[in-house]
C-alpha cells in the first residue's frame, strides 16, 4: 500500500519560542502517522525567529523530515533601528520566506510524493506558500486558521488589511477545507463569504500533548497535603487590551486591605506576560509584592510542571478575543486543575469552559465582581471542593484525538 504523506507548512515550529502555535503543528507532525498519514514540515530557517527554544527539538520525531527554508524578519535584519519600509513587510515581515519556502516545497512534495499541503495562519505567508503550491502541483490544500485573519481592529494599516482579505478570499476559492480553532471564528468567515460551499469549513480545536504530561505524572513526586495558601497562575501572556491584568490585580488589593488574603494565604504566580517589569510595575504600585509574583518565561515543559503543581489556574480572555480560544485551556483541562475564567461571559472561552463544567466565569475588567468571585474560589479550591475537568473533557481534548480529525478531513480531500 502506498505511503500517504501531507506536507505541513508552519512558521511556528521548534526551535521558535514565543508562540503557543508551535505545538498545533509539532503534535500534527507527530500524531499523523497513527492514522495513516506522514507529516513533512516545511518551516523557516531559525535566524527568521526572535526567540528561541532549543529544547523543544527534543519533542521532534527522529525521522521526521522538516526543511527549514532561508528566510529573514524585515523588522530585525532589514529595518534600521527597527524602522523598515512597510512594503518590504507585506503580507507580514517573514515575506522574504515566500520564494524560498516555495522552492523547497516543490522539491518535498515531488521528492516524498505528497498527497496533500496543509499551511497555517498566522503567519500570513505561510498560506502564500500553501496556495502557490496549491497552484504548481494542483494538490488538495487545507488552509488552518489558528487566528481570524481578518478582524475589526486588525490588520490597523490598509495596505496590510487588503493583501490580508485577498489571501483569505483566494484561501476560501481555492483550498479544498478552511479549518478554525473555535465554532465561532468558523462562523464568521462563512458569514463573510456566503457563495462558499458551507461544506468546506470545518473545526478542529487545539489540544494537550499527553506524551508531554504523561512523561511529566511518571516523574511527579508524591503530592504534599493541601495547606492554608493556595497558589494561583496564569502562565502566558497578558495584553493591554483584551487580557488586562489590571481589574484582577486590584481586586487582590482590594482583598487584602480587607485582610481576605495575604501572603500566607495567597501566592498569585503571572508568568511569561510579556512586558514583565511593566506589570510587576502594577504589582508594586497596588502593594501586592508579597503576594503577586511576576516571572519571566519557562520552557514549555517547565511550564507543564509549573502548572501541575500549582493549586489553581486563571485564563485571561476578554472581548476583543471572543471568537478566539487560548490554546492553554486544553492544558488546564488536562492538568485538572480547578480554573477561573477571566473571560467575557459571552465569548467563545466562556462557552467551552461552561461546555466542560466550570462556571467560575467572571468579567475580566470588572474589579468588584473578580474580588466576589475570588472570595467564592479561592476556599473551594483550599478545601478541594472546586470543579476540574472529567475523563470525557480530557479525552476529547488530546492532540492525537485531534490529528485523527485531521487526517479525516486529508483522506476525504485526497479523495
Amino acid at each position: 500500500m502506498k505511503k500517504k504523506t501531507a506536507l505541513l507548512v508552519a512558521f511556528h515550529f521548534p526551535p521558535q519560542a514565543g508562540s503557543s502555535g508551535i505545538q498545533r503543528t509539532l503534535s500534527f507532525s507527530k500524531y499523523l502517522r497513527r492514522h495513516g498519514w506522514e507529516a513533512l514540515v516545511l518551516s523557516a530557517n531559525a535566524r527568521a525567529y526572535e526567540q528561541h527554544n532549543d529544547s523543544q527539538l527534543a519533542s521532534l520525531p527522529g525521522d521526521l523530515v522538516v526543511q527549514r527554508a532561508f528566510a529573514l524578519d524585515t523588522k530585525r535584519h532589514l529595518g534600521f533601528g527597527g524602522r523598515y519600509l512597510e512594503l518590504m513587510a507585506l503580507p507580514d515581515r517573514w515575506v522574504s520566506w515566500l520564494a524560498h519556502g516555495v522552492v523547497a516545497g516543490l522539491r518535498l512534495v515531488r521528492r516524498h510524493q505528497a498527497g496533500v499541503i496543509w499551511s497555517t495562519f498566522p503567519i500570513a505567508t505561510a498560506h502564500l506558500i500553501g496556495l502557490v503550491l496549491h497552484r504548481l502541483t494542483g494538490l488538495p490544500w487545507i488552509a488552518d486558521f489558528r487566528d481570524p485573519m481578518m478582524q475589526p481592529a486588525y490588520p490597523t494599516s490598509a495596505r496590510q488589511r487588503a493583501i490580508y482579505g485577498w489571501i483569505e478570499k483566494q484561501a476560501m476559492q481555492r483550498c479544498s477545507f478552511a479549518v478554525f480553532t473555535t465554532q465561532r471564528a468558523l462562523e464568521t468567515c462563512k458569514a463573510r463569504f456566503p457563495n462558499v460551499d458551507p461544506a468546506k469549513f470545518r473545526v478542529i480545536e487545539n489540544g494537550f500533548d499527553e506524551e508531554e504530561f504523561g512523561r511529566l505524572m511518571e516523574e511527579a513526586t508524591a503530592p504534599q497535603a493541601r495547606g492554608r495558601r493556595v497558589t494561583l497562575l496564569h502562565s502566558g501572556i497578558l495584553y493591554k487590551n483584551g487580557r488586562n491584568p489590571a481589574a484582577f490585580l486590584e481586586a487582590l488589593a482590594v482583598l487584602k486591605a480587607a485582610g481576605g488574603i495575604d501572603a500566607g494565604s495567597l501566592r498569585v504566580i503571572l508568568r511569561a506576560p510579556g512586558d514583565v517589569p511593566g506589570v510587576a510595575a502594577q504589582v508594586t504600585a497596588l502593594g501586592l509584592d508579597d503576594v503577586v509574583e511576576v516571572l519571566p518565561p519557562l520552557s514549555y515543559r517547565e511550564a507543564l510542571n509549573e502548572m501541575l503543581a500549582a493549586d489553581g489556574l486563571l485564563l485571561f480572555q476578554g472581548t476583543p478575543f471572543n471568537n478566539q480560544i487560548p490554546a492553554k485551556i486544553y492544558e488546564y483541562f488536562r492538568a485538572r486543575k480547578p480554573v477561573l475564567g477571566l473571560v467575557d461571559p459571552v465569548g467563545e472561552t466562556a462557552a467551552v469552559l461552561r461546555g466542560a463544567g466550570f462556571d467560575d466565569i467572571v468579567d475580566p475588567d470588572a474589579s468588584a465582581q473578580i474580588a466576589a468571585a475570588l472570595e467564592r474560589f479561592i476556599p473551594a479550591v483550599r478545601d478541594g471542593s472546586a470543579h476540574i475537568a472529567d475523563d470525557e473533557v480530557v479525552a476529547r481534548a488530546s492532540r492525537a484525538h485531534k490529528a485523527r480529525e485531521l487526517a479525516d478531513l486529508f483522506d476525504e480531500a485526497a479523495a
